[in-house]
């Protein structure tokens, strides 16, 4: 018996086994038993394809309360850490082993690894959305939406320093790459709000496009881009002057923007017109728009800015562009409704969060082609793999 011997062969194998041991899928007689036989002894097949390093993947599992963690290399998880209610983010504390993890219902857990435990919990407040840090990690500052309130925490204290007050219902937060200004959008006055991180006190503020959401700063902090969430626009502002440089038209409502690395371009995507909008950030003109699946949710780079990867929660997939020649690289159907994905810090693999499926899958991405899947607990909505922003430094 000869088989083909290709990783998207054994993907799909693999995939079925699992999803026929289960009860997920239905077999004809026989054909199950087989299924799982090939997926096993890998029978007439011997080309192997190079697993993942152990990286540890971190899922924030929203109506589980917990965050998994899985071993990228055996695909496996490797604890199960209990949060307080709805989490919804995790991000790495810069230069430190440390993950906060932000929970709507107002508490950040800290989870110190590799003991995958968590060894401090800080109360924001009525509520908590984000958090940023300053450049080397000494002080975050985190956002409670319901109060309308910054809240500043010393890190190496694990303690809140401060608490400014601004409006309810803030929508996102952002820091200058100095880490002397945040920056928060209200989508109620159609507004962002600019605070010094050392006075704690509030510098002003600009009136942009309707309903401002999801923003970004510029790699050398001079403007800050806001997407109007009501509006089909993109603004752009100037954070020494707090105000506007451009209303940049879009065609269709933003739901989500990311800077490339090299901070030169703004990738804006669209749920409404299911497309990808690439911006000068220098010059604020849009020069491209190419296609992406239905209800794009979140997007990552590779840190050379050479690719990106943006997943699709609408149709279940994730969409690979080659930067340089503005190309779809290719699409790949990888769950039910992916809401978040994490690269490797080698660029090697993807790990994506299934919301509906509660599972990660774990992707290579050349050739774009799935590895396996492994469930991880109920609504996993973001996930990051720690080293990845440093990924120049990791063997």
């Amino acid at each position: 018996m000869s088989l083909p011997c290709t990783s998207d062969f054994f993907a799909v194998i693999l995939y079925s086994a699992r999803q026929t041991i289960l009860g997920l899928r239905k077999l004809p007689m026989g054909l199950s038993a087989a299924v799982i036989a090939i997926a096993l002894t890998s029978v007439g097949c011997h080309k192997q394809v190079a697993p993942p390093r152990p990286y540890l993947a971190f899922a924030v599992n929203r109506e589980s309360n917990s965050v998994a963690v899985v071993n990228l290399a055996s695909a496996q998880t490797v604890a199960s850490i209990s949060v307080p209610p709805r989490p919804r983010k995790a991000v790495r504390r810069p230069g430190s082993d440390e993950i906060y993890v932000v929970s709507a219902s107002g508490k950040i857990s800290v989870i110190s690894y590799p003991q995958l435990a968590v060894m401090h919990t800080l109360d924001v407040g009525k509520s908590a959305r984000t958090v940023v840090f300053s450049p080397h990690g000494t002080h975050a500052y985190a956002l409670d939406p319901q109060s309308g309130r910054i809240v500043f925490i010393d890190c190496n204290a694990l303690k809140v320093t401060g608490r400014i007050e601004l409006v309810p219902h803030l929508a996102d937060l952002g820091i200058t790459p100095d880490g002397k200004t945040l920056i928060a959008s209200e989508p109620a006055g159609d507004r962002l709000f600019f605070v010094s991180t050392s006075s704690q006190k509030v510098l002003g503020s600009v009136k942009v496009g309707k309903t401002p959401g999801p923003l970004v700063v510029s790699r050398d902090g001079s403007m800050v881009f806001v997407a109007d969430t009501g509006d089909q626009k993109i603004s752009a502002a100037q954070i020494s002057s707090r105000t506007i440089l451009a209303h940049i038209e879009m065609g269709a409502s933003p739901a989500g923007l990311a800077l490339k690395p090299d901070g030169g371009e703004l990738f804006v995507w669209s749920d409404e017109a299911s497309s990808v909008t690439i911006i000068d950030a220098f010059h604020d003109n849009i020069e491209q728009v190419m296609p992406a699946g239905r209800d794009p949710d979140s997007a990552v780079f590779t840190l050379d800015s050479k690719l990106m990867y943006l997943v699709n929660g609408g149709d279940g997939s994730v969409t690979a562009y080659d930067i340089a020649t503005r190309t779809v690289l290719g699409t790949l159907h990888v769950g039910v409704s992916p809401q978040s994905l994490a690269l490797t810090p080698d660029n090697r693999f993807l790990a994506v969060a299934d919301s509906a499926s509660g599972d990660l899958a774990i992707v290579r991405t050349s050739p774009l082609s799935l590895l396996t899947v492994v469930p991880i607990g109920a609504d996993p909505v973001n996930v990051i793999v720690p080293g990845w922003e440093w990924n120049h430094q990791d063997p």
